[in-house]
């Protein structure tokens, strides 16, 4: 494959990690690259209408950063011109190498959803980790799939792709690969739901072993159905229900497998139980029903590998939650602070919220709502909320939609201040909402903004860690209080 290269014109577009490292296996493989990123100064070329002009720099084939949506310039330019397209993925998939002493490749487990990815590719790279398996979470997390495609020391991948990734990936064919869900966002991008769920499925195409989706989800069993997968590729589907056949789900606490288990007709495997989960729970001690979707949909993917049920549980009870995913960063006056920074769009917030008991969230939540509506994140959700503080640069949306569907429910809003920074003043008045509580009802104050955070802060890790910083300023303050004798 590598003489595909040799002489040929690349043109990378966009410098972020992967572009960089799909211009270094490229020019590895003798192909002339031209770069272009209109913030890199290092790019051959920064200016997108010279770069038209002069006929893409006579490129062969450009590879193309998940940043650049299809109605970019470039795009445009490279269409008319019947210039091929790749996102790094399908450039991944091109120049795979063979395993240490395999003589093929590393299988992809790819999985792909609006909300879960990071989670589930974790637990699936913890699983295989217990079954003995080299392996990487890679992707859209960690490192670049086509760095990890030419590493000949790993046996499986577990890959975690965007819808954005998968638009211009034309040939992957997984070992498995799963869609977790499908809700509204990135729409700008995509320019419809449509369009949006249709690159999402193109997961599943030519998916070898198992489609694994959601049973709960019409939308993602109907992306199941339209793939074209390869001859004796089975649908599994996970549930929080009893599981039927061809599928995973739940027996009381123990995770169990009717997809992948032998005698499946009759009985189910058991793969672990919610203990397992534990180190996932959140603060009242229950595990949120999303990462039981994810560990379920995490099991399905390493059963179609080939994992035995043991390694399931072991690799579950190993895995260690991310940062900025329900994570409590402390207590103060008996109120859990918990942050769910990564909950960046309103199916993420929905889920963050089911997991807490009515009427005991004070929600931080807004920043960049991306042409986002929130009325049905509200309306389902209203019931669990004390108070809501409101970020960011596109408060109304959420204003309005909790005006309509909640408007007994308190709100604060936090304008961007010169002087004290924004999440602190949250927090502080996150604080006071959380102070009238009814004796005995646990109370937190949830960081799950619904929106993504590059209106204020850098990233959505910036802006979770702004908010445990904030915390742990409150918590310090009120020991300092009580030293002094204060009330």
């Amino acid at each position: 494959m590598d003489a595909r290269f040799d002489g040929r014109t690349v043109l990378v577009a966009g410098l972020g990690v992967s572009g960089r490292a799909a211009a270094q296996v490229l020019a590895d493989r003798g192909a002339h690259v031209v770069t272009y990123d209109d913030r890199a100064p290092e790019a051959d070329v920064r200016d997108v209408a010279a770069l038209v002009a002069d006929g893409l720099a006579g490129a062969d084939l450009v590879v193309v950063s998940p940043g650049l949506p299809p109605h970019h310039a470039l795009l445009v330019a490279a269409r008319e011109r019947d210039v091929p397209v790749w996102s790094e993925v399908e450039l991944a998939w091109q120049v795979r190498v063979a395993r240490d002493g395999v003589g093929e490749p590393a299988p992809w487990l790819a999985v792909t959803g609006t909300n879960g990815k990071t989670t589930t590719v974790g637990m699936l790279e913890s699983i295989l980790r217990a079954a003995g398996r080299h392996t990487a979470a890679v992707g859209n997390v960690g490192t670049p799939v086509v760095l990890a495609a030419t590493d000949p020391t790993l046996d499986v991948l577990a890959v975690e792709l965007s819808s954005f990734q998968l638009h211009h990936t034309h040939s992957m064919s997984a070992q498995a690969a799963a869609v977790l869900n499908v809700a509204p966002d990135h729409l700008d991008w995509h320019g419809s739901m449509t369009a949006y769920a249709a690159d999402k499925g193109r997961v599943y195409e030519r998916a070898q072993v198992a489609c694994v989706y959601d049973a709960t989800q019409p939308v993602t069993e109907e992306l199941v159905r339209e793939a074209d997968v390869v001859d004796g590729c089975v649908a599994v589907g996970f549930t929080l229900g009893t599981p039927g056949v061809g599928q995973l789900g739940l027996v009381d606490d123990v995770l169990v497998d009717r997809g992948f288990a032998r005698l499946r007709h009759t009985h189910a495997a058991e793969l672990g139980t919610l203990a397992d989960l534990a180190e996932l729970a959140g603060p009242g001690g229950v595990v949120p029903p999303h990462v039981v979707r994810n560990a379920l949909a995490a099991a399905a993917l390493a059963l179609a590998h080939g994992v035995e049920p043991g390694h399931v549980r072991d690799g579950l009870r190993a895995f260690a939650p991310g940062a900025h995913r329900i994570v409590t960063v402390g207590r103060v006056d008996g109120v859990a602070y918990v942050d769910d920074s990564k909950a960046t769009n309103a199916h993420a917030a929905s889920a963050s919220l089911a997991a807490f008991e009515p009427a005991s969230v004070v929600w931080v939540a807004g920043g960049l709502a991306k042409g986002a509506a929130f009325d049905d994140l509200v309306r389902d959700r209203r019931d669990r909320l004390r108070g809501v503080v409101l970020v960011g640069v596109d408060r109304a949306p959420l204003r309005d939609a909790l005006a309509r569907h909640a408007p007994d429910v308190p709100v604060v809003e936090v304008d961007a201040g010169d002087t004290e920074p924004v999440m602190d003043r949250a927090v502080t008045a996150a604080r006071r909402l959380a102070a009238g509580a009814p004796a005995g009802l646990p109370t937190t104050v949830l960081l799950a903004p619904a929106c993504a955070s590059m209106d204020q802060f850098t990233s959505y890790a910036a802006r979770g860690d702004a908010f445990a910083a904030a915390v742990r300023a409150l918590a310090e303050a009120g020991q300092e209080r009580l030293a002094d004798g204060a009330p």
